[in-house]
């Protein structure tokens, strides 16, 4: 075997209404000013109302960040910085989807931080320390509950990526009634972002390791098994716990085997078009896994044996069945399949392309590697 290190996050809770007893939890830690970082639309939804409750009970001071927009750009990160600055916070709570929670990594990291947001991008470049961080996500699909990196729109269409050990928060709460109100098409797309981080976690050429590997295993096992009811019968708090863990041990497995190809080239489809992070994943995973194939093949067919347990045959007809199972997911999601359907022409395909090589961090991971060329072929596989 290999030598391998593998982090995550500290502590990590699974327990429906939690979030609503939050402030009985960080009550004997002495915080005097907590902030919690999310956006306008969780707001809108009153999600937080029982959380703020608890607070306001047990006198501790809380104030609310909303400001986070999906792919936060990076003047949104100065004004939440600024924000916790002024109110004097010493505990930040991320809570949302992974913008949110993104969001709130990097404000915890640089609020009392003498390095810049511009100094910390990449790998390792992050010192010091930061104020203490709970996340609490309220979808099943991104896992930065448990990853050690945050995503940032830099310039106009471009993201930049600050990946560190500082970011692994003190605690992640898994509260599955916070997802029971997400619509059917948001469910699916980031059910099927998680299902990619288990499958390029499982497949990635560097630091893919048994823990990742079993975790990678764990989540697809159930994310694959509740995504269907979790869309179409979105009440029922079992598969949503369900599609929430999974996510979280998507999330664990790729913050220590990263993802690869199916991610960088989703990347641009975001930043340029403004598409979701999910679905974007989505739209590129096909394409991707079959460029794979011819260096993955074996290790589809170990994946499609935790999918579908009964399957026999050949490693290649029992990753050609994962590969279909996939390719035919988001029709039977309804949600969008070509990079047609949310506005993008071959016209495009030679900028997507160009940006996805600058994805370097992520290609280096793809079993098999990819260039300028492979990239516009796949784009155009995908349209």
């Amino acid at each position: 075997m290999k030598a391998f290190e593998f982090h995550t996050t500290k502590s990590i809770t699974v327990e429906r209404g939690a979030a609503a007893r939050l402030a009985e939890r960080l009550r004997d830690l002495d915080y005097k000013s907590v902030m919690i970082v999310t956006d306008a639309g969780v707001l809108q939804t009153g999600l937080l109302e029982p959380t703020l409750r608890n607070f306001a009970e047990l006198g501790i001071a809380v104030s609310v960040f909303s400001e986070v927009v999906a792919d936060p750009p990076e003047a949104v990160i100065q004004q939440g910085i600024y924000a916790a600055q002024q109110q004097q916070a010493d505990c930040i709570i991320g809570f949302g989807g992974g913008s949110s929670m993104d969001a709130a990594k990097l404000i915890a990291l640089l609020c009392h931080s003498e390095q810049a947001l511009c100094d910390v991008y990449g790998v390792n470049a992050a010192t010091g320390q930061r104020l203490p961080l709970v996340l609490i996500p309220t979808t099943a699909g991104t896992g930065s509950e448990v990853t050690a990196i945050a995503i940032v729109t830099t310039g106009k269409n471009e993201k930049k990526g600050v990946v560190s050990p500082l970011l692994l928060p003190d605690l992640a709460l898994l509260d599955a009634e916070l997802t029971l109100g997400l619509p059917s098409h948001v469910t699916a797309a980031t059910g099927i972002d998680a299902m990619v981080h288990a499958i390029e976690a499982f497949t990635s050429k560097r630091l893919k390791n048994p823990i990742s590997d079993s975790l990678a295993k764990d989540a697809l096992r159930l994310l694959s098994a509740n995504i269907h009811t979790a869309c179409q019968h979105g009440e029922n708090i079992q598969a949503r716990e369900n599609m929430l863990l999974g996510s979280c041990l998507a999330g664990m497995a790729f913050a220590n085997a990263p993802v690869g190809g199916v991610h960088a080239l989703a990347y641009p489809v975001g930043a340029r078009f403004h598409v979701p992070h999910g679905l974007s994943n989505s739209l590129m995973l096909d394409a991707v896994l079959r460029f794979n194939l011819r260096d993955a093949e074996h290790l589809y067919a170990e994946l499609a044996d935790v999918v579908f347990p009964a399957v026999v045959g050949t490693p290649q007809s029992r990753a050609a069945s994962l590969l279909n199972y996939l390719k035919d997911l988001p029709e039977d999601l309804g949600i969008a399949q070509s990079l047609r359907e949310v506005g993008i022409s071959e016209s495009d395909i030679p900028l997507l392309a160009e940006d996805a090589m600058k994805q370097t961090r992520l290609l280096i991971n793809n079993p098999r590697e990819i260039h300028l060329s492979d990239a516009i072929a796949l784009y155009k596989e995908a349209l």
